[in-house]
């Protein structure tokens, strides 16, 4: 759980060189070598996540970088350009999950600018590694994979977040000094009950007697402290269920406008193809 205080967008690092970063040229060379699936799986588990045994989320990235491998071989990406593509799809994952709020914007910002930094000959600022119909090929499948199942990434890496309500009562004492107040005062009253009741036995009928235990039966009525309470209570919880109608209409209309902005990147890519 993260503390409601540390809840941030941050703005996306500057774009940086990737080339060799994560996987390195040994690696790669093994990946050409493979011929099947799991052997990609095993090489890139050991480079990328450092870990021979696979966890659940582990799979999940796995599955994500192994996909961007089969999607390089298409390409026909040399050993540099896989290396670093897969760099880059891992930089702006981990700027994703950094925090539970939507950045679906600057996320494509990020991708969009690490990819120009592998695109334009300008050293040792950026190298021109990919072509501008592998930067739009990769854009594309960038947005249909990865964004189109933005909300899932970033719900299952990124931390949970919990609200807590405390409330505090002023001019009402706590429920300690009420249940004490209560039964010091229940005790005091039996014990003069007891004693009146044994000098009225003898006087009073037993009719009025019973007509006494009825009424201070009815007096044991609910108290204002008691009621201030159920009140306040009962103010809260609407209040909380208005907030949470609100926070998911608030993720819907995300939702709509990152399906809204992936339509409009796939129109555009389509017309410059």
């Amino acid at each position: 759980m993260k503390p409601l205080e540390n809840i941030r967008v941050a703005q996306p690092p500057k774009a940086r060189v990737l080339l060799w970063t994560d996987l390195k040229h040994s690696d790669m060379e093994e990946i050409e070598k493979s011929n099947s699936i799991s052997e990609i799986e095993r090489i890139l588990l050991r480079a990328l996540l450092a870990s021979d045994v696979m966890q659940p989320k582990q799979k999940i990235l796995l599955e994500l970088y192994t996909n961007l491998v089969l999607f390089s071989k298409e390409q026909h990406f040399n050993r540099e350009q896989t290396s670093v593509l897969i760099s880059i799809i891992k930089n702006v994952h981990q700027f994703n999950t950094e925090t539970p709020l939507n950045n679906t914007d600057l996320c494509l910002t990020y991708c969009s600018e690490l990819l120009l930094c592998h695109s334009v000959r300008r050293p040792p600022f950026s190298i021109d590694l990919f072509s501008s119909e592998q930067v739009t090929d990769i854009l594309y499948y960038f947005i249909n994979t990865y964004m189109r199942h933005y909300f899932l990434y970033k719900y299952i890496f990124t931390p949970e977040v919990q609200l807590d309500i405390s409330l505090s009562y002023t001019g009402i004492p706590e429920d300690t000094d009420i249940e004490e107040t209560a039964q010091s005062g229940s005790v005091s009253d039996g014990r003069k009950e007891t004693e009146r009741e044994t000098e009225m036995n003898e006087e009073v009928p037993q009719s009025a007697v019973m007509t006494a235990t009825e009424t201070a039966s009815l007096g044991h009525g609910s108290s204002p402290d008691s009621e201030l309470r159920t009140f306040v209570q009962k103010e809260v919880r609407d209040e909380v269920m208005r907030l949470t109608a609100q926070l998911q209409q608030r993720l819907q209309d995300s939702a709509d406008q990152l399906n809204n902005a992936i339509s409009k990147l796939e129109t555009n890519i389509q017309v410059k193809k």
